[in-house]
């Protein structure tokens, strides 16, 4: 057996030589493998991404937001705005009935909403949580007598201004805080007009809270009122307020980071209708009081436009500025054009605005109504006098009765301007209605105003037919007005035709008695005759006149001087009226009797303060209201300083003495009466002679009853009447 060996040597060579050639380069292979598997796992991983996003576009936005890695569950919904708080600072009960309107508003939101008063609320302890917890606060906060806020308010503003310019709170303290403020002013009050609601605003930016809306304005004053009413200006602010309510309960837009192509971002994907009241908000912000400039924070939106704006036209090369030039000159062109077609609307636009509107608001016609006021025309009213009530019945009149003969069941108390100038802290109407220094409304006509008056009157006292009580001989009497007393609210004489006014009741032989508040003396000075004048002298100072008084004008005492001094060339029956509160004016007798020689009235009424129930808009208590005793007490100690005077009749009953000037007493007996016809046939002649013909108060004076002087055991009570007293009231010193 033959066993034939292979002894060559490159056999083996040739077997073994390609696996170690793969030995050998096994690094590479293995790197070749990972980046085929790395290129497939990346190919899987883009292949699946784009159908992932596929399938997103073809699910809709609400379906996505309840997947949740594979699983359906509930998606909790970012909350931009978690309540409303409103807070109202009031003093007569205004700013508190528009929180409880504007509450209602946002309930219908569907939003929680808290009304809080000022009064209860501490800012010292609950302010700073409203950083935190996406709340909207609404500030309705009223402004009061010399800027001041209403006494509810009081606390919360004092604390806010000393927060603000402190510098331990610094001016990020409120930050994150979100507000809206409402004013409620007067412009007659120019010099602190919503004073209040401009410093809360000013005072809470200041400590870095976020305003969402420009301050709203209420004004009291209906002819310089935007809206015509503070009520209309209220509402035309609420319904901006629910307006960007619901824009924040959207969500605020966001400014775009750069991650995303110019213009693609989701901020600008917004519905159209939220930018068109994104936009209205904006313009609504632009148009704002030149004093808000600095609080106000500009969106993200305006800041990007402002700097586009600013990349596009802050290098201009110098061969296209001619280009420019004609640009603009041809925009000018068609701006003159557009504003000589619109030339006509804006000009009906004006008249409309500057046409003078009604005194009497819908809401003021309402108050006044409630208090029982007839209302005439646009500024006129009637009211039944308690007295005429009284006489009716046999149960005595007035004090005009017992001081100077009117008979109070024929007497109609009336006003041609329920405005006034003064907001009197006595005043028992409660001061609903408006005020001014001059006729800036709608005028009726006197003629118009005198024949509704008359008539109201008179279907006041059908009221009383059949009552038990009325006497039938003086319901007859009541039908026929005798008297009219100008003096119901508001100041008569403001009235432009006030003279006209007074000609036609003279010519229906209706006497007048009109009162002025010291503060108009031109028109005194142009006051054509009258049956009687008066005059309200509430103080003698300038400072206690100011505080009891309340004047519009700065000049007050000025002309209040000067209404005294033209009362002293009247030759007609003059009257100055006093009327103590007090603690506030019964200190004053030397002054008094300065003023006294200042306007040589021909009388002087003093009279107790009359305390009509509780009122938000005064302080007045029944601590307020003098006795009686005390009363006779400033009259004697007041006629001491004054020699030229004597008391000469008392009316208990309203608290009211007369002092008298002596001539009015001849032969130590007092002629304070009038002589009504005498004075309606002097008044005649008067007109008849274009006023060359004149006459004085010795003319038409009659002789005072017994009953009605100073020290008569009637104290002032006709005994022709039955006087009634109340019972379980031992005294009367309510002054009514």
């Amino acid at each position: 057996m033959c066993v034939i060996l292979n002894l060559d040597p490159s056999l083996d060579t040739w077997d073994f030589s390609p696996l170690i050639s793969l030995w050998i380069s096994r690094y590479y292979i293995y790197l070749g493998f990972a980046f085929g598997i790395g290129l497939w796992i990346c190919f899987q991983i883009v292949t699946r991404k784009q159908d992932k996003n596929s399938q997103e576009k073809s699910i809709p936005k609400a379906a996505q937001d309840l997947m949740t890695n594979g699983y359906s569950s509930l998606h909790k919904k970012e909350v931009f705005v978690s309540g409303v708080k409103i807070f109202y600072g009031s003093q007569t009960g205004t700013a508190k009935e528009f929180a409880t309107i504007l509450a209602e508003a946002v309930t219908s939101l569907y939003l929680p909403v808290a009304v809080i008063n000022l009064k209860e609320y501490d800012p010292d302890d609950n302010l700073v949580e409203e950083v935190t917890s996406k709340n909207v606060c609404a500030f309705l906060v009223a402004t009061y007598t010399d800027g001041r806020p209403t006494e509810s308010a009081e606390w919360f503003c004092k604390w806010l201004e000393e927060a603000s310019n402190d510098f331990r709170f610094g001016k990020t303290y409120l930050k994150g805080m979100r507000y809206a403020v409402f004013g409620l002013g007067n412009s007659a009050y120019a010099s602190h007009f919503n004073k209040v609601g401009k410093n809360v605003d000013k005072w809470l930016w200041m400590l870095g809270a976020r305003r969402v809306m420009t301050r709203g304005e209420g004004d009291c004053n209906v002819v310089k009122s935007k809206h015509g009413s503070i009520e209309a200006d209220f509402r035309a602010w609420k319904t901006k307020f629910i307006s960007q309510l619901q824009v924040l309960c959207k969500g605020e837009k966001k400014s775009c980071d750069g991650s995303c192509k110019k213009g693609k971002c989701e901020s600008n994907q917004r519905s159209s209708e939220e930018m068109e009241l994104g936009s209205h908000t904006q313009d609504g912000l632009q148009q704002r009081d030149p004093e808000e400039e600095e609080p106000f924070e500009s969106s993200s939106e305006e800041e990007s436009g402002t700097e586009d704006h600013q990349s596009l036209t802050s290098v201009v090369d110098v061969e296209d500025l001619g280009n420019i030039m004609n640009h603009v000159k041809k925009e000018k062109r068609e701006k003159e054009q557009q504003e000589e077609k619109t030339g006509l609307f804006r000009n009906t636009v004006k008249n409309e605005a500057t046409e003078r509107r009604a005194m009497i608001t819908p809401a003021l016609r309402e108050a006044l109504t409630k208090q029982g006021y007839q209302l005439i025309g646009s500024h006129s009213g009637v009211k039944l006098c308690r007295w005429t009530k009284s006489m009716l019945r046999g149960r005595g009149g007035c004090y005009k009765h017992t001081f100077y003969g009117i008979e109070s069941h024929r007497c109609m108390e009336t006003t041609p301007s329920l405005a006034c100038a003064n907001k009197c802290i006595f005043c028992w109407r409660h001061h609903t209605n408006p005020v001014g220094t001059e006729w800036r409304w709608k005028m009726d006509q006197p003629e118009v105003i005198l024949k509704e008056a008359i008539e109201n009157h008179q279907n006041m006292i059908k009221q009383f037919k059949g009552v038990p009580g009325v006497k039938e001989e003086r319901f007859k009497e009541g039908m026929t007005v005798k008297h009219c007393a100008l003096s119901l609210v508001g100041e008569p004489i403001m009235y432009p035709e006030i003279n006209r006014f007074l000609k036609l009741l003279h010519e229906c032989k209706i006497s007048s008695f009109l009162v002025t508040n010291a503060q108009f003396p031109v028109e005194i000075r142009n006051l054509k005759p009258v049956t009687q004048l008066y005059v309200s002298v509430d103080a003698s100072t300038k400072d206690s006149l100011k505080k009891i008084d309340r004047p519009l004008f700065k000049d007050f005492w000025q002309r209040f001087l000067d209404s005294l001094k033209a009362l002293a060339a009247k030759q007609q029956r003059t009257v100055y009226r006093l009327t103590l509160v007090k603690a506030w004016n019964v200190d004053e007798l030397q002054a008094y009797a300065e003023l006294v020689s200042l306007g040589h009235p021909d009388f002087i009424e003093v009279k107790g303060v009359t305390y009509c129930g509780e009122s938000s808009a005064s302080s007045l208590t029944m601590a307020n209201v003098p006795w009686h005793e005390e009363v006779v007490r400033f009259v004697r100690e007041l006629v001491d300083l004054i020699p030229d005077y004597e008391i000469a009749c008392e009316h208990e009953h309203s608290n009211c003495l007369l002092i008298a000037h002596k001539k009015f007493k001849i032969d130590s007996e007092w002629w304070t009466w009038i002589d009504y016809n005498r004075f309606q046939e002097l008044i005649q002649e008067y007109e008849d002679s274009g006023g060359s013909k004149t006459f004085s108060t010795e003319d038409y004076m009659a002789k005072t009853p017994h009953w009605a002087l100073f020290g008569a055991n009637e104290r002032g009570f006709d005994p022709k009447d039955t006087r009634f007293q109340r019972k379980n009231k031992s005294k009367d010193i309510s002054g009514c």
